[in-house]
């Protein structure tokens, strides 16, 4: 396991640079917009390196000191550091001196996107109205908004540059070349702006896939550019759409001189998810495992274990949880956790299934909040993407996560530890020496939810 002080210890250093100057319309962006998708203390890590920018000037520190400032721990800073790389406000680089040396990391702040980017990106919108519900969204919409008079009621009158400006002559200009010229300060460049963006792995969409049905003549490589093929890739991430489907929505989008629009994408991807799904606005939690990471989708399973990993990749975490609490919906608090570190960490929903299933097996049927949280940023740093890599990694690291279920429970008045051997399913199987639960029984809890998944998947 890549624990935490393997990744980054307190002596470690680091300096701070932007790839942007940074303005009060940032600061309003990062805390009505970001906030609500990456949470307090995410905002908090930025801001504090904001200020680091400003104060230190590009002079080193150590992660102590980060520690002081923001009075959390390293492993709280290190998690709340992956969430502003994962929503493209941050870029991470490290310069290793030896093994008994401490590293430098390089924190590069990366500016948010302007309220006109974030309210056309089809999926942090999205989110960002899931999480904070209508009326607050349209507050904030309304506060990012500004008056626009209609231009075509006017008449242009704006000079141009040769109408202002005289040109320098030809002599002169030659003249002034051929001086010495003043080399720029090495090691330093002048402030920029890049355009803001967040990246979804290329694993998410089946590209191959897509291009395989999809004639050069309807639809032409050129007309593929970088920014449609990240809006197909966002699209299909945040709706489910699968590679098929979304050749008949290009299709339908590509006008005669094959430009893609992608705001007409962006509506045609909005109307098959609410035929698809009544209406229902889109939530990770509804969706499963893609097929290109499904390694039982083709194969007839043999053993229990490869039954279960085949149910774990056909349903989706929304109805896992429904089917474990036998039919009851799951509470809006379990849906919001699960989407979150969906939406966080970019797991997969069958990986996300199986940390359920795990989860659930360990803390007497409940969704610890901090527990699944840990666990989900470990899997998501190992890039899990698969049912049977999670369910392999969930035994590898069982000891692991039985300590933090521990340290969990030291802070409540009596330390319940719900695990033993004989109790686990086989692909869980580890040797504990802990003391026994007569309260909950783990493995009578696992066949009702085995049996449960049997009767959703036979339909009765």
């Amino acid at each position: 396991m890549r624990h935490h002080w393997k990744e980054l210890i307190a002596v470690d250093r680091y300096v701070v640079q932007s790839r942007g100057a940074l303005h009060e319309l940032d600061r309003q962006v990062l805390t009505l917009l970001y906030q609500p998708l990456i949470g307090h203390r995410a905002l908090a890590l930025y801001m504090t390196l904001w200020g680091d920018w400003e104060l230190l000037g590009g002079q080193e520190a150590t992660h102590r000191r980060l520690m002081e400032l923001m009075q959390c721990s390293l492993p709280d800073i290190y998690g709340e550091r992956l969430k502003l790389e994962g929503i493209g406000l941050l870029n991470t680089y490290v310069r290793a001196f030896g093994d008994d040396e401490p590293k430098l990391f390089l924190y590069e702040l990366r500016p948010p996107m302007t309220p006109e980017q974030f309210f056309r990106d089809e999926m942090l919108s999205t989110f960002l109205q899931r999480q904070v519900g209508r009326h607050l969204f349209a507050q904030l919409s309304d506060f990012f908004a500004r008056p626009m008079a209609d231009v075509a009621r006017f008449t242009p009158v704006t000079r141009s540059f040769s109408d202002v400006f005289a040109a320098v002559p030809a002599e002169r200009m030659v003249s002034r070349f051929s001086e010495e010229q003043r080399p720029l300060n090495e090691g330093k460049a002048h402030v920029g702006r890049e355009e803001a963006s967040y990246a979804l792995d290329d694993e998410v969409f089946d590209f191959e896939l897509f291009f395989a049905g999809l004639s050069k003549q309807l639809v032409p490589r050129r007309a593929m550019t970088a920014k449609v093929k990240e809006a197909i890739k966002k699209l299909a991430f945040l709706y489910g759409i699968p590679p098929l489907e979304m050749q008949k929505l290009v299709l339908g989008v590509i006008d005669p001189s094959y430009h893609i629009d992608i705001d007409a994408l962006r509506q045609a991807a909005r109307e098959w998810y609410e035929l698809e799904h009544g209406g229902v606005s889109p939530r990770l939690v509804e969706r499963v495992q893609p097929l290109a990471y499904r390694t039982m989708e083709n194969a007839n399973p043999r053993t229990k274990e490869e039954q279960l990993m085949k149910q774990l990749e056909t349903i989706s975490p929304r109805q896992l949880l429904k089917e474990i609490a036998g039919g009851a919906e799951p509470s809006l608090a379990d849906l919001q956790l699960i989407e979150d570190i969906m939406f966080q960490q970019q797991l997969l929903p069958g990986v996300v299934n199986v940390l359920i299933y795990y989860v659930m097996l360990r803390t007497n049927m409940k969704l610890s909040k901090k527990y699944v949280e840990k666990i989900a940023s470990h899997w998501a740093r190992k890039k899990v993407k698969t049912v049977k890599e999670a369910m392999e990694l969930a035994k590898e690291e069982a000891k692991t996560y039985q300590s933090w279920a521990n340290e969990k429970e030291k802070g409540t008045k009596t330390v319940r530890k719900v695990v033993r051997t004989e109790m686990v399913p086989d692909w869980l199987k580890m040797d504990y020496s802990e003391p026994e639960d007569d309260d909950f029984d783990v493995e009578q809890a696992r066949k009702e939810i085995e049996e449960r998944l049997k009767k959703y998947r036979d339909g009765s």
